[in-house]
Order: C-alpha cells, then sequence, then structure tokens
C-alpha cells in the first residue's frame, strides 16, 4: 500500500488545529484513527509528517542494466533471455539472472517478435508438415481418430517426438 500524501497530512493536521473532533476527521479524510494518532505523535516527535522513504538497499544492477540494455535489445531482437545475459556478461563484465534480465526487458516495454523465417526453421524435421500433421498421423495410427488430445496426452507425444529426434530416427 501506498503513503498517504505529504498534502493529506498536512490539511489532517490542519483540521487538529482548526479543532475539529478527530472522529469527523476520520470520516472526512477517510483515514483511521490509528493513522491520526500516528500522524500526530509524529508532528511531536519530528516535527513534520513526511512519509518515511522505502526501506531496503539500493538496486545495484537494476539502474545499469536499464541503462544500457535497449541497445542491446535492438542488435540482437531473436535473443533468448539465456542469450542476452551472456551478451550483458561478455560486454558489461557484470552477470545477471534470466530473472533481472525478464524484469528489466518488461519495465523497457520491449516485446520479442518471432520473425517467420526463423518460426519456419524450427518445424520438425520428422514430419514434412510441422506438428499438427505429424499429431494427426499419430491419432490415426493410434485408433484415437476423433477423439481430442488433452494435455496430458500432448505431453507424452512431446516425449515421444523428442526421443525419436535423440535417437536419429527422424
Amino acid at each position: 500500500m501506498k503513503a498517504y500524501s505529504y498534502d493529506l497530512r498536512q490539511r489532517v493536521l490542519r483540521a487538529v488545529d482548526q479543532g475539529q473532533p478527530r472522529t469527523e476527521i476520520v470520516v472526512m479524510f477517510a483515514i483511521s484513527l490509528a493513522t491520526l494518532k500516528r500522524y500526530l505523535k509524529r508532528q511531536r516527535e519530528m516535527g513534520d509528517v513526511r512519509a518515511k522513504p522505502i526501506p531496503g538497499r539500493p538496486a545495484r544492477k537494476g539502474a545499469a542494466l536499464l541503462a544500457g540494455l535497449q541497445p542491446q535489445l535492438d542488435v540482437y531482437p531473436d535473443a533468448t533471455l539465456e542469450e542476452h545475459c551472456q551478451i550483458w556478461k561478455t560486454t558489461q563484465g557484470v552477470q545477471v539472472s534470466t530473472a533481472s534480465m525478464s524484469r528489466a526487458i518488461r519495465r523497457l516495454n520491449w516485446t520479442r517478435k518471432k520473425k517467420t523465417l526463423r518460426a519456419s526453421e524450427q518445424k520438425s524435421q520428422c514430419y514434412p508438415s510441422g506438428f499438427a500433421l505429424a499429431k494427426g498421423e499419430w491419432a490415426k495410427r493410434s485408433s484415437l481418430r476423433g477423439l481430442r488430445i488433452g494435455p496430458s496426452l500432448r505431453s507424452i507425444w512431446n516425449r515421444f517426438l523428442l526421443s525419436d529426434k535423440r535417437q536419429g530416427l527422424c
């Protein structure tokens, strides 16, 4: 939850100084009585009711990553997260996790668009017309014609296809 604005805090204290009852102030500004008491205590002790700074150490890699990542994304648009991490390590000398890289890319509002040529190169080499035909052929051979293949059968099929590729049958 975000802290209330400094302006609201000052208006609450101004209302207390004007002598309005605390219950009316709580209802008027839609704050709790505990918040009002906390503001009064902070005013007494510190002399000001500004919000406390957010605790925690500042990010070491985040600012540099956000500043230098956009040119890298422009040069290597098709690279995976792992590849971007390796490129960053070789160019900047700082190792970054895939999670940090993913967050930084998301903050830059950059989306990875696959090129049609790259997508077509990744089609299955085993079956000329790709995964859909291969799945259909498998269903025909397994006498599962007319049944829908759910997630569990799909994972079995993926393992079957990968084992064929590993064994060099394709």
